[in-house]
């Protein structure tokens, strides 16, 4: 456990102090913004004693790092972590208290770093802070988003997407890092030269753009361990801001073209790339946080390493799914063109240096960029990614001969595109998927001939939460009542949680336990009625769905269930329903058309059934605007159903299963992805499992699919639901607002494959488990038992048990320790 000590007085007076130093005012009138900074500063007092010491003890021991290359880093708030994981949340939380300050509503003043778009970077986030409270040495890398991902609105039932400026009012808890600025360079041409004195080829990139990327480092804390870690994502400068030659010959455009670029490339988290210009910058992003990232672990590495050849002893490139691949050929290029190399050395380094982590099944997913694009934008790494190439494809031909088929599978550069997953796994000595169904599926479908010539690569590695955040931090209520009946391991060990098994058998726990889920929904509902204006009632089945909004998801199955039951009410009224309240949330990606239809679609049969007065308020549909990381907290904690109904083989893992499953609600949901593994901890009788196998939907696919007409015309309920969309039901009488919905189920009118993703075929033992459902819930013994038994069968979906096995079977890292700063 922790040795930090606080001292009250002290830490009173420094917020005071801040307060004076920085607004010149005083705490009495200081805003709610002003304190929330005053105290972050405070706090980060305390914070960087111990990332001096972090860094000396690596500085001393030069030990071996991993450095995570993420396009996402879904980070959440600071604050509250930071105390979580200083083991000063209550210190602190009495000494505002005595201030008359509410530490709740401090932290409220914290703008989420949205730097992530969902599950992806999400995971990043619980990885750093694992790998820092477990006392491995690692750095964060990623980009510093001016605008993160998109704040949501909903205007008039649609998304409305609007800059998020978490910047606006500086971040506290941020350190700029200008003395390791990088050089990243762009376009141009290349010029082979002959060095007669080293004998070797040189490669001189001329006409190109560059800018510089700035590092901003923030602290990543470890829990009660005095370790400090950091996450380091870029911003870009202009390297000359203005140019005023250009200026003053009347090229007003030139001047400030690299002030444009810088700009731009830190704009956005994930640019809308379905057009040339987004994908363009999209590329840009990703090799302008690469190539600074590398560049300074190299150079960090020269520090106290000679021997360039040796620099897989001490560093690990994590690359944390397609997005940052182009690690590889920018290493090969830093070693080779920087750092003198030859080919063969190059490529023993970063064949022992690179790890890639794959999380889609889907293979639309997996990156690919236009040749003329990526050799235009970045030619030298091109010409690596060529050669690359080139050798690999000799190896498959000698492997396979004559079989052309194997080269345009497995080919980096084939049919006028680089393909960045084959590129990961050409170079990386790892390759891992993120749950054990997910893995299968790569080995045996999307990835099969990679396997089957290299299956000493592939390995799986199931996700993981962290239990600092989302119980100890999400949820106080359970995480006290936990501690107060096991103790407190299980904030380090999360395996301690099996411990409470024998209390789902206790009547008294059992009791306490729903109490705790009450006054948690009864958190929820006052935050709905903020913000949506609606009043749900605590006592109903708060059955949720919350996630990244994406048609393998299927929240469209879950809205049509809805449709359904709201017909089932209107035509038996004399049927006994149990009131349900439907929560949603989600952001749809800007460009995805189809996802922001069904966000409009949920509104408006929101807006229909809630305005219904003749069903008593039986159904409640909410949909929670700007889902993230801080009002996630809440409704975890809230949640009694778990809605995981992905279309079974698609979602890779999954980490809402796991977070909704620490907070006791059980699992409404198909075998995909860690709910294969939830339903192997928990057991099948305390989850609600249906629908099509992977097995199953694999099948169907590589036979064309199925006719979703024939069920359309067999079942005259589900017909109706279906008609729905199109009969102005729910459109104000506009027959065409969900028409591209209907066909996407139907496929009237359409070129594609009909319900490609099963919402028909699975629909009704979709119903049958909802039923399920509501019957259990009915029994509130059982149901207490279910729930509480999901809590205390959670200890293996730790992300501290993920990087463990990331540690053990990938990474070989040795853990540091750390004494305190004597002040403290």
């Amino acid at each position: 456990m922790s040795d930090f000590k606080f001292d009250k007085e002290a830490f009173k007076k420094e917020v005071k102090n801040n307060v004076k130093t920085l607004y010149r005012r005083t705490i009495d009138e200081a805003t709610p913004q002003q304190t929330f900074q005053a105290v972050s500063y405070a706090v980060k007092e305390y914070i960087i004693d111990n990332w001096l010491a972090t860094q000396e003890v690596y500085e001393k021991e030069s030990p071996k790092t991993v450095y995570y290359l993420s396009m996402e880093f879904l980070m959440g708030r600071a604050l509250g972590n930071n105390l979580i994981n200083l083991t000063a949340y209550q210190d602190v939380k009495e000494a505002l208290e005595e201030m008359g300050i509410d530490l709740n509503a401090v932290e409220d003043q914290e703008p989420d770093a949205a730097l992530g778009n969902g599950g992806l970077g999400r995971l990043a986030a619980c990885f750093l802070d694992s790998l820092t409270s477990l006392g491995y040495p690692a750095y964060g890398c990623g980009i510093r988003y001016h605008y993160g991902m998109f704040k949501q609105k909903i205007k008039n039932g649609y998304q409305v997407e609007t800059p998020d400026n978490w910047l606006k009012n500086g971040n506290p808890f941020e350190v700029r890092r200008d003395e390791y600025a990088k050089e990243v360079r762009f376009g141009g041409t290349i010029r082979m030269q002959h060095n007669y004195e080293t004998g070797r080829d040189e490669f001189i990139q001329e006409n190109f753009e560059s800018v510089l990327a700035i590092p901003y480092d923030m602290p990543i804390v470890g829990y009660g361990n005095n370790v400090v870690n950091t996450l380091r994502i870029w911003d870009a400068k202009a390297i000359t801001s203005f140019r005023l030659d250009s200026f003053d010959r009347g090229e007003y455009h030139k001047a400030v073209e690299q002030e444009n670029l810088a700009k731009t490339i830190v704009e956005v988290l994930y640019p809308n790339d379905n057009h040339y210009a987004g994908k363009e910058l999209r590329l840009k992003q990703q090799y302008f946080f690469i190539s600074a990232s590398l560049q300074e672990a190299i150079d960090k590495y020269k520090r106290s390493n000679d021997d360039i050849r040796r620099l897989h002893e001490k560093v690990i490139f994590q690359m944390n799914d397609t997005h940052p691949t182009v690690a590889v050929a920018e290493l090969m290029r830093l070693l080779m063109d920087e750092e003198g190399l030859s080919w063969d050395d190059a490529w023993n380094v970063t064949t022992k240096c690179c790890a890639y982590t794959n999380h889609t099944i889907m293979s639309e997913a997996l990156e690919k960029w236009p040749i003329d694009l990526f050799s235009r934008l970045l030619p030298r790494v091109y010409q690596i990614v060529e050669e690359i190439n080139r050798r690999f494809v000799e190896k498959v031909r000698q492997m396979y001969p004559g079989n052309e088929e194997k080269v345009r599978k497995m080919a980096i550069l084939y049919d006028g595109q680089v393909k960045m997953a084959h590129l990961a796994i050409v170079a990386g000595f790892s390759v891992n998927g993120v749950a054990k169904l997910h893995t299968e599926i790569l080995k045996h479908e999307e990835l099969k001939d990679f396997y089957e010539m290299m299956p000493e690569k592939f390995n799986n590695k199931t996700n993981g939460i962290t239990q600092r955040r989302f119980l100890l931090h999400g949820n106080p209520l359970l995480a006290d009542w936990v501690t107060k009946h096991i103790g407190d391991k299980w904030i380090t060990d999360l395996s301690e949680m099996a411990k409470l098994k024998p209390l789902a058998d206790d009547p008294k726990a059992r009791k306490e336990f729903m109490e705790i889920k009450y006054q948690n929904k009864i958190r929820l509902a006052k935050y709905i009625k903020e913000h949506n204006g609606i009043e749900v009632d605590p006592e109903s089945i708060f059955d949720v769905q919350v996630k990244r909004l994406h048609e393998y998801k299927r929240q469209l199955l879950n809205i049509l269930h809805v449709m359904y039951l709201y017909n089932q009410m209107k035509e038996h009224p004399e049927i006994t329903f149990y009131p349900r309240t439907f929560i949603f949330g989600a952001k749809a990606a800007a460009g995805y058309k189809r996802a922001k239809q069904t966000i409009k679609l949920i509104n408006s049969v929101a807006d229909v059934i809630n305005n219904d007065r003749s069903i008593n308020g039986k159904i409640k549909v909410v949909f929670i605007e700007d889902y993230r990381v801080s009002n996630a907290e809440l409704i975890f904690a809230a949640a009694d159903v778990s809605e995981q109904i992905s279309t079974a083989s698609k979602e890779a893992s999954g980490t809402g299963n796991m977070k909704f499953m620490l907070n006791g609600a059980p699992t409404l949901g198909t075998m995909d992805g860690a709910n294969v593994e939830i339903v192997d901890e928990v057991g099948m009788e305390n989850a609600f499992i249906f629908g099509l196998s992977s097995d199953e939907v694999i099948n169907y696919e590589n036979n064309g699919g199925y006719q979703p007409m024939d069920i359309y015309n067999s079942d005259w309920e589900l017909k109706r639901v279906v008609d729905q969309l199109v009969d102005g039901t729910y459109a104000n009488g506009d027959h065409e607002l969900y028409r591209d919905l209907y066909n996407s189920l139907l496929n009237t009118k359409s070129s594609d494959r009909a319900d490609t993703y099963f919402i028909l075929k699975d629909f009704r033992s979709y119903a049958e488990a909802q039923k399920r459902v509501e019957a259990a819930y009915r029994d509130q013994d059982r149901w207490a038992k279910m729930a509480l038994l999901n809590t205390a069968s959670c200890g293996k979906f730790t992300s501290d048990r993920t990087i463990e096995e990331y540690v053990a079977d990938i990474w070989k890292l040795k853990k540091v320790t750390v004494k305190p700063d004597p002040r403290l």
